[in-house]
């Protein structure tokens, strides 16, 4: 019988193409050595959460439709007075992503997410952290095809971390850039 276990395309992408281009230009010695993709990690702040402390368990459900995994509702480690946060409240929402479901929500992010955003004139190139991870956020989470606009009663952001095993910043934003990533020139 054959082996009909499913590759997402930006996975084959990264197979047939990316990592013997960032072989070319790195010269790595064995391709191992490649860097590649480690998580995303989603991460929904819902600051109104402190007097509704439903919002953030839609902002979980919403997250959880566009991951196409299940979020879970982040919660106050300590109490902020100023902020009139207590210990435990619930604050927002998060979720990470490995293997094929990360490389379908990379996929969803470049080619339908993004385009789909107002005034979007590129990624910004030196959001990296130093280490090798991307941060970028989206300011309305409603840009992706699985949340519906009718039934949404809030728009929130989210913030979008692409984790790698990059050691430094040009070889992750070598290896982002071959995946397509629409950085500003």
């Amino acid at each position: 019988m054959a082996d009909t276990t499913y590759i997402p395309r930006m996975r084959q992408h990264y197979d047939d193409v990316v990592r013997d281009k960032i072989v070319e230009r790195f010269g790595y010695a064995n391709k191992l050595e490649v860097p590649r993709l480690d998580k995303i990690v989603l991460n929904m702040g819902v600051g109104e959460s402190t007097a509704d402390s439903k919002k953030a368990q839609r902002a979980a459900d919403d997250l959880s439709l566009v991951a196409g995994q299940k979020a879970v509702v982040t919660r106050a480690t300590k109490s902020v007075a100023t902020f009139k946060v207590r210990e435990g409240m619930p604050l927002g929402a998060k979720v990470t992503l490995r293997g094929a479901r990360m490389y379908e929500f990379l996929d969803r992010l470049i080619n339908i997410a993004l385009p789909r955003v107002r005034d979007f004139r590129g990624l910004n190139p030196k959001s990296f952290d130093g280490r090798g991870n991307y941060a970028l956020g989206i300011k309305e989470h409603i840009v992706f095809p699985e949340i519906d606009y009718d039934k949404v009663d809030q728009i929130w952001g989210m913030d979008v971390i692409v984790c790698t095993t990059a050691k430094t910043d040009d070889e992750a934003r070598a290896l982002l850039r071959e995946f397509n990533f629409p950085f500003r020139q």
